[in-house]
């Protein structure tokens, strides 16, 4: 009779199965790769090259281990292509690794002739950590090969330029800039001046204590501004 009440009697030691709905919502967990400390967001379709990834890596590897002792990063910057030396340039200064990219740019200009931007991009990072001894030096650097470095078709690069030196109240390097236009013909027919360009230079001179030099931009410009307007 027990038998026909249960006819299979384990049935109900045996545990119940669970069944799972699969849900659609997912959680995102964010990925971060390394220390970001105080280095700048990644530009939108920058990629760096392996060899840049990994001379980036050599660079301060070298730094931290002997920083008197130059042969191991001149030796991994000399390997490099232009654009990957470029590339690991930029990303030094994305990270603020100002030291070891102004032996990059040393690396480059040793080889290749740099244009307004990158040493515009220099200049601002220098500003940001406070180098401003080094923005002087690098302003030297600048006048000394402004005969071979395009100055004229790069609006956007010197002005980047003025507004770093400006910024970081550098009188003297701000008056060579001036000077290193005039001399390059800024405000003729083939180095035409831009006005914001003018607007920069002339409050940054005045700003500065230079307001004779500020009035001459102003007198000399003003008025072509006005005839190509």
């Amino acid at each position: 009779m027990a038998s026909s009440l249960h006819p299979n009697p384990t049935a109900f030691l045996q545990p119940a199965r669970l069944q799972f709905t699969p849900t659609s919502i997912a959680t995102r967990v964010p990925i971060r790769c390394g220390p970001r400390d105080k280095r700048g967001p990644l530009v939108k379709g920058r990629v760096l090259s392996i060899e840049a990834i990994q001379a980036v890596q050599a660079l301060k590897r070298a730094q931290r281990s002997d920083p008197g002792d130059p042969s191991p990063i001149s030796k991994t910057l000399s390997r490099l292509i232009k654009s990957d030396l470029i590339a690991a340039l930029k990303e030094l200064l994305r990270q603020d690794q100002c030291h070891l990219a102004l032996q990059a740019l040393a690396a480059f200009r040793s080889e290749y002739q740099p244009d307004v931007t990158i040493y515009a991009e220099v200049a601002l990072a220098l500003a940001r950590n406070g180098m401003v001894e080094e923005i002087d030096a690098l302003v030297c650097e600048l006048e000394k090969e402004s005969g071979g470095v395009q100055l004229g078709g790069d609006d956007k690069g010197l002005i980047r330029l003025i507004r770093a030196v400006v910024g970081a109240d550098r009188r003297e390097s701000t008056v060579r800039i001036y000077e290193m236009l005039k001399r390059n013909g800024w405000g003729t027919s083939s180095f035409k001046a831009d006005e914001y360009m003018v607007k920069v230079l002339s409050k940054g001179l005045r700003r500065l204590g230079e307001a004779e030099l500020s009035d001459e931009v102003d007198a000399k410009f003003g008025p072509q501004l006005l005839f190509q307007s």
